[in-house]
């Protein structure tokens, strides 16, 4: 494919795939897979029971494959406490950044009367395995209870759609508040507090918190493709072969599924996009390295404008750890660069040791910036499933 005609295919991708950029990462949609078959027909909603202030009744967990930090638990069980559902998945950077509150909140709140279960719904299908989360709780440092809602069951009676999601349930159980994504956590708190009070509860003692969460960068809110903060980024075909967006920049690629195919990287990148230099699988969830290497020739390229760049990688489960080389606009990065994952070899290069199946943390600026990032790797057990980036000063 000539220069031309790969800049007109972006650019037609850009116009189909409808580019979302999410304006601080502040939430994540649940996206909408790719399918052949005919779509359902549409019903309404069963009518939901509401309160005197048209509040609807809170819908029963559901379909749960099983309890972390707790024994079954159920909402019609919690009558007379304050439940604060939190919809999250642990590879999810937008959820990772709200457990600090909500473990504040569980820290001063639960002896009031707050009871708050996480509900974790999974984005990726490694996300499903019981270990994975609690290995995810332990290094969160999470002690409330958490469900794991592998089938959508909780998901889809709450009609939710978003990661994170917060629903603030009363006494009597019904839905008070909602908060989806990021932010807003004086004003969650406050809420929790005043249902708190109903039940009669004594805060006395209990200062209220008053951050409304990190300032997001203003440059990200761009207009301008080129400038704007990068969109969250799939690797695997269902999403990039379905209406929320083409992320991969070689035609190829979508040319037929599960396949290794050899690629060459143009040299001209675009933001909201990756690039591709060798042999890789475009996989149903994942880009997969699909040969072994010894120098480092293979890699994912991108142009991106964030604070902060994350991805969510999964080696092969029988795979041994390998290293992941970083550079950025091709050098190493430089100690003020790294995210929380990357250390530096003996040769001064920059680079991530994947050991588990989780989001890793790659690039941590101190300002807002335009960079250029290439993922190096040489095993054919690397799997690239999402980039996601951040334009905040601090935090992932």
């Amino acid at each position: 494919m000539n220069s031309r005609s790969r800049l007109a295919f972006i650019a037609l991708a850009l116009v189909i795939g409808a580019v979302i950029v999410s304006l601080g990462g502040c939430q994540k949609t649940a996206p909408t897979p790719a399918t052949e078959s005919t779509p359902p027909t549409q019903t309404s909603p069963p009518a939901r029971t509401t309160n005197a202030g048209g509040d609807p009744k809170a819908p029963e967990l559901q379909g749960i494959a099983s309890w972390i930090n707790s024994d079954s638990l159920t909402l019609s069980g919690l009558h007379g406490k304050v439940v604060l559902i939190d919809f999250w998945t642990y590879t999810c950077v937008n959820c990772i950044r709200t457990l600090p509150y909500l473990k504040e909140w569980h820290r001063k709140y639960a002896d009031k009367g707050l009871q708050i279960i996480g509900v974790h719904t999974p984005e990726f299908d490694f996300e499903k395995n019981r270990e994975n989360v609690v290995n995810a709780m332990k290094e969160n440092g999470l002690q409330y209870p958490v469900a794991q809602d592998n089938d959508y069951k909780t998901w889809n009676a709450f009609q939710n759609r978003f990661w994170p999601a917060k629903y603030l349930i009363d006494k009597d159980g019904f839905i008070r508040y909602r908060h989806f994504g990021e932010g807003y956590y004086d004003e969650t708190e406050r809420k929790i507090r005043e249902l708190l009070q109903e039940i009669g509860a004594d805060l006395t003692s209990i200062t209220p918190g008053l951050d409304p969460g990190p300032t997001f960068d203003p440059r990200a809110r761009s207009q301008v493709t080129e400038t704007q903060l990068t969109r969250e980024i799939y690797g695997g075909y269902k999403r990039n072969y379905s209406s929320s967006g083409t992320y991969v920049a070689h035609r190829e690629y979508y040319e037929g599924q599960d396949r290794s195919i050899s690629y060459t990287d143009p040299g001209e990148h675009l933001n909201h996009f990756i690039y591709l230099q060798g042999l890789w699988r475009n996989g149903y969830e994942s880009l997969i390295h699909a040969r072994e290497t010894e120098n480092f020739e293979d890699y994912i390229a991108l142009k991106f404008n964030a604070t902060s760049v994350n991805a969510v990688i999964s080696p092969e489960e029988t795979s041994s750890p390998f290293r992941l080389i970083l550079t950025m606009d091709d050098r190493s990065l430089k100690d003020e660069e790294i995210g929380d994952d990357v250390q530096f070899d003996e040769f001064g290069r920059s680079y991530v040791l994947i050991t588990e199946p989780r989001m890793y943390m790659l690039v941590k600026l101190p300002t807002y910036a335009r960079h250029e990032l290439k993922l190096r790797v040489n095993s054919n057990a690397f799997a690239l499933f999402a980039f996601t980036f951040g334009a905040y000063s601090t935090g992932p």
